[in-house]
């Protein structure tokens, strides 16, 4: 576990480490963003982000891993090709921020079933909402989730907002060099 954590620390420190005035999608202002996306979208961290995501599930029985649109999408796909490339027939879905106004009007897409084990992933948490969002889908579908992955945990709520969940994030902020920052 150790090579592909620190190769994916780099990538992180290199591409997604961003300094400045943000907002975050939980509605808090903040000095430091941590964009995943310029790190998702790379041939090599996604390859390692799939390690990551087997590595933190495979002791699990589950049948599916997905998570709230859009960073769980790619983390999804990962772990969906790791699986397959390991022998293990995996299902994956996501969980759109509101149904489409068209077509089938969905709020999960994917094989998810009543009675279904399932992992969340998410990419960078603040609070935990965006998870919470998709966990809460899930289990109006009836399925129940087993594990909380996240690639960075901003240490500003989330563990306690999923404290009822087996939540296990990749990084901390600490693993950047950023001190959380307070609600004041």
């Amino acid at each position: 576990m150790a090579d592909f954590r620190n190769r994916l620390k780099e990538l992180f420190l290199a591409r997604a480490s961003q300094f400045g005035d943000f907002t975050l999608a939980s509605g808090k202002k903040s000095r430091y963003y941590i964009n995943s996306k310029n790190v998702l979208f790379h041939s090599e961290a996604i390859a390692l982000l799939g390690d990551w995501l087997y590595d933190a599930t495979r002791d699990l029985q589950f049948h599916a891993v997905g998570g709230l649109e859009v960073g769980a999408i790619p983390l999804t796909a990962a772990a969906l090709v790791t699986y397959h490339r390991h022998g293990r027939t995996l299902e994956g879905f996501f969980v759109r921020k509101q149904a489409k106004s068209h077509g089938s009007q969905e709020l999960v897409e994917g094989q998810l079933k009543p009675g279904d084990k399932v992992v969340i992933v998410d990419d960078v948490l603040t609070t935990g909402g965006s998870a919470l969002q998709a966990i809460q889908a899930v289990e109006r579908r009836g399925a129940s989730v087993v594990r909380v992955l996240c690639i960075c945990d901003r240490l500003q709520g989330a563990a306690e907002t999923l404290r009822k969940y087996d939540f296990r994030p990749l990084f901390t902020v600490h693993d950047f060099g950023i001190e959380p920052e307070s609600d004041s």
